[in-house]
């Protein structure tokens, strides 16, 4: 399917559209050019979303290359083949691209690896996706609605694209009348399907944002009013019932054991770059993104990406060196 907006190479992000339509037909240019600097357009070709808040657990992602392992497929391939099973026995071996992570980290990832870590995570993919396209369907046929004239509804916070050019947002049926089911965001984490995975400033799309990054900075030592407060809030909330409920990712016969964004790190031979903060804390501190395991519960994590730390440090905030 064609995209609206891709990557066509890694690092560069350009778009595809049309100009303004109106019942299917294009607009005349008297009416798309607004001024001098300002058009109307419409967007040729689909979106790709990225639900805020939520990372659920891969089910195919691309393989390391590697010379030692000529026989792994070199593209994107799913997280049940074979191949998939032999790196996550052991992402550390001889022959990989070294990875440097920081000795309490690999000392904690080598105790979520072995030869049934690929199928554990395969496992876990398949319900989130199947949740996801039973809700949407839900949604059409509760609104009387059909595929072709079902709508939905996009919440925006800080950042509107992510580095894949996909939309960054809280997504929810489009509806007018109160009461509104909760966003697919919180529905999945309400059930177990998805992890947490929040990422500052897109923590809540509901508020006035700033004009700045800088001024949407909490105070030091603030991090539990802000992990009480709005989307984010309601969302930790969802987590901490669905664990002690033992649903989907937290069943205790068989959880999770890699998060989706340890394996992306781990194939990716990325470390780490996010700096956390700890929502259970009432520190003046980010920790080091090698240390987010040092937090043990997902719905306390907050990561700031690296580019935002200084920011923080501005504030006042301790932050380690990367």
């Amino acid at each position: 399917m064609a995209k609206a907006i891709e990557q066509p190479v890694p690092g560069i992000t350009v778009g595809h559209a049309l100009l303004a339509r109106s019942a299917g037909s294009p607009q005349p240019i008297s009416r798309i050019v607004h001024d001098g600097d300002t058009i109307n357009i419409a967007a040729d070709g689909n979106f790709g979303v990225r639900l805020l808040g939520v990372d659920a657990p891969e089910v195919s992602f691309e393989l390391p290359r590697s010379s030692d392992f000529p026989d792994w497929p070199k593209s994107f391939v799913k997280i049940s083949h074979p191949a998939w099973t032999q790196f996550l026995a052991d992402p550390f071996a001889p022959g990989l691209e070294p990875l440097p992570l920081r000795s309490a980290l690999h000392s904690y990832l080598l105790g979520k690896l072995d030869a049934t870590t690929a199928a554990n995570h395969a496992a876990h993919g398949g319900p989130p996706t199947r949740a996801l396209m039973d809700m949407i369907t839900s949604d059409i046929a509760e609104q009387g609605l059909t595929p072709e004239t079902f709508k939905l509804r996009l919440a925006f916070a800080h950042e509107i694209l992510d580095r894949y050019g996909r939309l960054l947002c809280y997504v929810n049926r489009d509806q007018r009348e109160k009461p509104r089911p909760a966003p697919y965001n919180e529905r999945l984490l309400a059930h177990g399907h998805v992890m947490p995975y929040f990422i500052w400033p897109n923590v809540d799309p509901f508020v006035r944002q700033e004009n700045r990054v800088a001024q949407a900075v909490p105070e030091p030592g603030s991090a539990r009013q802000l992990a009480e407060r709005g989307a984010l809030g309601q969302a930790r909330e969802s987590v901490r019932q669905a664990r002690e409920a033992g649903r989907g990712l937290w069943n205790p016969a068989d959880p999770l054991r890699l998060h989706a964004f340890e394996l992306r790190f781990l194939a990716g031979r990325r470390a780490p770059d996010r700096y956390v903060l700890d929502l259970s804390d009432s520190s003046r501190e980010l920790l080091h993104p090698q240390s987010y395991h040092r937090v043990p519960n997902p719905e306390d994590r907050l990561f700031v990406n690296a580019e935002h730390a200084p920011l923080w440090a501005e504030k006042g905030w301790s932050v380690p060196p990367p």
